[in-house]
């Protein structure tokens, strides 16, 4: 991956969205700079989805300056979608077809044709084990569907990766595994937001952590040294907060 994005690829400046008369982002401002990995924590309601989606362009905000790699993605829908590799929690992929012919495939919609050494080299990177990669994706795992993910985004080369509840449904060493290719993605340039529930997988991965409660950002927290956090004190946090949201 050879990024050249630099600052903030992704900002949201006070933004404010609502669903009719319901008040979902209340001044959230969030900026993420290149190299960066961010986790954003917060209870059901507290705004994670509605925020993934607005940078996304499927939710339009109301008032505040939401901007990928320097595209507004409500005016700017594919230009900004262009700058984004995203992985959902349940990865969508062509359950037919093979690990290298969902990456061929997908990677050719996004206007990239990478040879096919290229697609077997961000597998290897991944991690994923070369019997897997003509085998189709019916039969893969969850961390075997999210290694493929992984590699498309490695492929797709693309200034902001979105993860969406990542360690969902991992057990601990795939969780590790997702954790190290995700820095691997960030060392290389990439701007890296990800919305959990997870704090243990947050505290290990994460640059910063902001808790989001009802759509702002009430407190955050900055890795320190050796120890990164102090995870009870982000655990008190957390567990307050995911009340009060």
């Amino acid at each position: 991956m050879s990024l050249t994005a630099t600052g903030q690829p992704i900002i949201l400046s006070d933004v404010n969205l609502s669903y009719g008369s319901q008040p979902v982002l209340r001044g959230l401002t969030l900026h993420v700079d290149a190299g960066e990995i961010y986790a954003l924590l917060g209870g059901n309601g507290a705004g994670k989805s509605t925020t993934m989606s607005t940078l996304l362009g499927f939710a339009r905000p109301d008032s505040g300056t939401v901007l990928v790699a320097g595209h507004d993605p409500a005016e700017q829908p594919d230009k900004a979608r262009e700058q984004i590799a995203y992985v959902p929690e349940n990865v969508a992929l062509y359950e037919h077809l093979t690990a290298r012919e969902n990456a061929a495939y997908l990677l050719a919609l996004a206007g990239r044709h990478p040879a096919l050494q290229e697609i077997d080299g961000a597998f290897e990177a991944t991690g994923l084990q070369a019997s897997a990669w003509d085998k189709r994706l019916g039969g893969f795992s969850k961390g075997m569907r999210q290694k493929v993910a992984i590699a498309i985004a490695l492929l797709r080369e693309v200034p902001v990766l979105l993860l969406d509840e990542p360690s969902s449904g991992l057990d601990p060493r795939a969780t590790a595994d997702f954790n190290r290719l995700v820095h691997d993605v960030a060392r290389k340039g990439a701007a890296v937001l990800m919305v959990t529930h997870d704090l243990l997988s947050a505290a290990d991965i994460a640059d910063r952590i902001g808790f989001l409660e009802s759509g702002r950002i009430v407190d955050e927290a900055s890795a320190q040294g050796t120890d990164r956090f102090d995870v009870r004190d982000l655990h008190r946090k957390f567990a307050r907060e995911a009340v009060t949201a």
